[in-house]
């Protein structure tokens, strides 16, 4: 691989270990705006406090929310990208993009499942293999396993799925990442621009368990 992956670690909830990611010079800061999430960020920071985070790769992540409230919010924390982790229409993504200052990026998830046939037919559908012509309104895809939950699971899904496509914009690989799988990327035809992390390296939901986190990063820089 010519370049490691950038890092991003989501689901973060206390300042003194986001600090502590920004100095080891994590690449994403993923904050969760689902409240039905364990890591719903607002129970623990204000929108203000996370607009006072210097960073380049603050990332909100929304499920099913509405366009307006996704926009403000971004406005109000100073979001440099949005991650969409529910069933968002390429529609709804343009609507949404329209409303965002035009330097914030978005990051459309895929959440990979046990089906392999409907997996196929879900990524074939995003990635408008029959209309090439038709532009994507998002910046980057995110692979994650597929929950009920939206995302958290800890589990891997299928990675040699993605082999089965040319992905046409670079890519987050989610999912229960972790040391023990890690080579496993080395055998991706495309691969990942970034790495996401998330309830592997916690002590429990939105704790993090830091040096793990410092562990993990330099192992995947030595070995990917």
């Amino acid at each position: 691989m010519n370049q490691q992956p950038c890092l991003k670690v989501c689901g973060l909830t206390k300042p003194e270990q986001i600090q502590e990611l920004i100095a080891l010079k994590v690449d994403f800061l993923g904050f969760i705006f689902y409240e039905k999430s364990p890591r719903y960020v607002l129970n623990h920071l204000t929108l203000e406090d996370i607009s006072e985070i210097k960073h380049h790769g603050k990332t909100g992540v929304f499920v099913n929310e509405k366009a307006d409230k996704i926009a403000e919010i971004a406005h109000q924390a100073k979001l440099n990208f949005i991650q969409l982790h529910g069933d968002e229409t390429n529609d709804f993504i343009f609507e949404v993009k329209e409303k965002l200052q035009p330097d914030i990026k978005i990051i459309k998830v895929i959440r990979i499942g046990d089906n392999t046939f409907e997996n196929r037919n879900k990524i074939a559908e995003i990635f408008n293999i029959k209309n090439s012509d038709i532009p994507q309104p998002a910046s980057y895809y995110l692979f994650d396993t597929d929950s009920k939950a939206f995302g958290g699971t800890g589990k891997q899904f299928d990675w040699t799925l993605l082999n089965e496509f040319d992905i046409p914009l670079p890519y987050f690989l989610s999912g229960g990442i972790s040391e023990e799988n890690i080579e496993n990327i080395t055998l991706l035809k495309q691969k990942p621009f970034a790495l996401d992390i998330n309830s592997k390296f916690e002590i429990e939901p939105g704790n993090k368990n830091i040096s793990r986190i410092e562990q993990f990063k330099t192992l995947y820089q030595q070995n990917i």
